[in-house]
């Protein structure tokens, strides 16, 4: 049988009108899905724009449900969520990406990230770790890291902490050194409280090497040598330190005098704290300051001259330096005889002592945190070293 090649001729503009309809038909279907998903994308724009955001999720609901491969549009809807303080719906949304097979390897860590965001805010620490974890390696990686050191300074894992901290400050784009010092000596604080004193020694001069102008390391040494009655490497520590770092003498000035009195240094030590208290007076360094002369009133020194006698006039004096200073003058007061003094004197000294006390106080300045004791790390704000060596009264 011959072939007739006219069919082939016909043939083929009939496979050719056929495909063009097919092609118009798939263009059609196309365009009107494209429609649909940027209109809802759009207008769920709009309304995040205007802080309607419950319309907001329901437009980016409906867009997902006609394109549900968009992982934008997941992302988007995952962050409303968490904006919201819906932090379920958001860690769904987030594990449902993490799920897709056909997820490229940056929308995935992606994923992860905003994952452990949804954890961090919902305050689920330990998942937050964990999702935090799997972002080494990322480039969400120093990020991760930095909410891994807080949430481990949180809940005072110092030492998993201060691995952090090492692994941050080797990334060359800040130096953790004086942070890691404090995360060392918090680790020295929990050897001594178990009577491990040798290894909180050990961690203490691990902190000093590496934040050698941090005046917290001398400072714990020094406490946890007088602990063990070696009064003279106590004062030798301090005395080095009040070189180094003479603005925060008077956090030390009460162990310094006890270090001098111990090691016999209290014509140095008094020395040193008549120095700073006129360079910056300071009650603490006042009282120190008066504690040592004090202790020297009974003593004759080698060339038959008086010892200095301390009084309570120094607070007087520390008044005309200080103008206002309620601790001043509430402790001059609790040792001065007034007439009548039963009847007048102990409701007077009350007054007087429930005024001052605030004054007494530490502040952050960082976020205004006040307390009676000095902190290192603020237990309002997390931040380090925010809290001025100084009293309320002295700022």
């Amino acid at each position: 049988m011959d072939f007739d090649l006219s069919w082939l001729l016909l043939g083929l503009p009939v496979a050719f009108v056929l495909g063009w309809l097919a092609s118009r038909l798939d263009l059609r279907q196309l365009r009107l899905e494209n429609r649909q998903a940027p209109k809802a994308y759009f207008r769920g724009l709009n309304f995040l724009l205007n802080e309607q955001q419950d319309q907001a999720i329901d437009a980016f609901i409906e867009a997902v449900q006609n394109d549900p491969d968009t992982q934008e549009l997941h992302f988007a809807l995952g962050n409303l969520f968490r904006r919201r303080g819906e932090y379920q719906r958001a860690v769904r949304v987030h594990e449902h990406l993490l799920s897709r097979g056909d997820l490229n390897r940056a929308d995935r860590d992606r994923a992860q990230h905003a994952l452990a965001q949804d954890f961090l805010s919902a305050g689920l620490l330990d998942r937050a770790e964990v999702a935090l974890q799997k972002l080494e390696g990322t480039r969400f990686e120093n990020e991760s890291r930095l909410a891994l050191l807080a949430i481990y300074e949180r809940s005072r894992e110092w030492a998993q902490a201060e691995a952090v901290a090492a692994k941050l400050d080797a990334s060359d784009q800040a130096s953790y050194a004086a942070r890691r010092a404090h995360h060392l000596c918090e680790q020295a604080a929990e050897h001594s409280t178990r009577g491990n004193a040798d290894e909180a020694l050990r961690l203490l001069q691990e902190a000093a090497q590496l934040a050698p102008q941090a005046p917290r390391p001398p400072i714990d040494t020094a406490a946890l040598l007088l602990r063990q009655g070696r009064a003279a490497e106590a004062w030798g520590t301090l005395s080095a330190l009040a070189r180094t770092a003479p603005l925060a003498l008077p956090l030390y000035a009460a162990a310094l005098q006890q270090a001098a009195q111990g090691a016999g240094e209290q014509a140095a030590a008094t020395a040193l704290l008549h120095e700073r208290y006129e360079a910056e007076p300071s009650i603490d360094v006042l009282e120190a300051l008066m504690a040592l002369e004090a202790s020297m009133q009974s003593a004759v020194p080698a060339d038959g001259r008086p010892a200095p006698t301390a009084s309570r006039d120094r607070y007087l004096e520390h008044l005309t330096r200080v103008p206002g200073s309620l601790l001043a003058a509430s402790r001059w007061l609790a040792g001065e005889t007034l007439r009548d003094d039963a009847r007048t004197h102990p409701p007077v000294q009350r007054a007087l002592d429930q005024v001052a006390r605030p004054q007494m106080r530490y502040r952050c300045a960082a976020c205004g945190f006040e307390a009676h004791q000095y902190f290192w790390h603020c237990p309002g704000c997390q931040a380090w070293d925010s809290y001025p060596p100084r009293r309320v009264e002295e700022l």
